[in-house]
């Protein structure tokens, strides 16, 4: 009998990884209460780690960088030159081409062909500054010239929109100043998965972390730029907008936040509520990873043994990668420690009276 046991116990199903035979790491072992701080949610608590939300505030800056914008011409815009009574120098003879297949294109020396003048240079000028320089110049050959310059292709400076927008692409830099919101708009708007609260900004290989959400929703207009030659707007997947909710609830699952946020209360909801039967309704737990450099988590409880509590639950937002945790009731626990034990302990038994069995019928 002894020798079947063994023998049983040697074929024991499912999957092992022992980890006496292998090589392992020497690590300190370290002391993970004293690396988490637990905080209360009460009434009088929650406020202190509501999130704070964007308020309406007004950009000067920005409306003064606009009030001041004017377009600098660069290598491949196309220039439509108009001198007054002097068509010979505006339109080719017989040509019906329009102003942007007639015009002066910039070249890479950041100059155009002009008649009686030759070479002009343009390249960051505004069409102000060139149509001076112009009129000046062909004083010599024309009397009193009335000069008018014009962009007829923009071509030059780009801006690049990526990421979840309806239409990714590059955009046009023109005389007209281009905006953050303005290039989002041109794209289409925002895709279903787009996580507008860390737009990015890149710019001379530096980096800026933009919230549309607080421009777009609460009215924060210093989330919103005036848009430079070369700036890329990248609007990243909300992939990242997760959290996890475990332990004594009817579904436990991982959860998207929307555009709007999610609340404590509201993954509760998502995941059907707390098991009434099995859930230690004390024992709701937020685990979320500390700031603090000598800290591992900071966790969060909340008591709703009184079902009003979950209004509080409404107030306390919850953040990427959040651990929602409901405990089990200590009757719980100690019942399923006992499913466990009870197919072991049965076993026993029918071995034992098996050889009780065996011995009384011997004798």
């Amino acid at each position: 009998m002894l020798a079947l046991l063994l023998l049983a116990g040697c074929s024991l199903p499912g999957s092992h990884l022992p980890t006496s035979d292998k090589t392992t790491e020497e690590s300190q072992d370290t002391n993970l209460e004293q690396q988490v701080s637990i905080y209360s949610l009460t009434a009088e608590k929650v406020v202190q780690f509501k999130q704070q939300i964007p308020q309406a505030t007004a950009n000067p800056a920005l409306d003064l960088a606009i009030a001041k914008y004017e377009y600098r011409v660069g290598v491949g815009d196309v220039l439509n030159i108009t001198i007054w009574d002097h068509p010979e120098l505006t339109i080719p003879a017989g040509s019906y081409r329009s102003s942007e297949e007639a015009g002066n294109w910039v070249h890479a020396d950041g100059t155009i062909f002009y008649p009686y003048i030759g070479k002009v240079h343009v390249v960051g000028k505004s069409v102000t500054e060139i149509r001076v320089d112009i009129a000046k110049r062909l004083s010599k050959f024309i009397e009193s010239p009335q000069v008018d310059v014009n962009i007829a292709a923009f071509r030059s400076q780009k801006t690049y929109v990526t990421g979840e927008v309806q239409n990714p692409g590059q955009q046009p830099i023109t005389n007209i100043p281009l905006t953050l919101l303005d290039a989002i708009n041109r794209a289409g708007g925002l895709a279903d998965d787009a996580d507008w609260r860390n737009v990015t900004l890149t710019r001379n290989g530096e980096e800026e972390t933009l919230s549309l959400y607080a421009l777009m929703q609460r009215g924060d207009l210093t989330q919103n730029l005036l848009l430079k030659p070369g700036d890329i707007i990248h609007v990243p997947r909300n992939d990242d907008q997760k959290v996890f909710v475990l332990g004594e609830v009817s579904t436990p699952q991982m959860l998207k936040i929307d555009r709007a946020g999610m609340s404590l209360t509201e993954a509760l909801s998502s995941v059907g509520g707390i098991n009434e039967v099995a859930a230690d309704a004390s024992g709701v737990f937020v685990i979320r990873n500390s700031a603090k450099a000598d800290q591992v988590a900071d966790i969060y409880q909340l008591n709703i043994k009184d079902a009003t509590a979950l209004v509080i639950g409404t107030e306390f937002s919850l953040q990427p990668y959040d651990v929602v945790y409901v405990t089990a009731q200590p009757i719980s626990r100690w019942n399923r420690l006992m499913t466990q034990l009870l197919p072991t302990l049965t076993g026993i038994k029918n071995i034992a009276d098996a050889g009780n069995s065996y011995r009384a019928w011997d004798n």
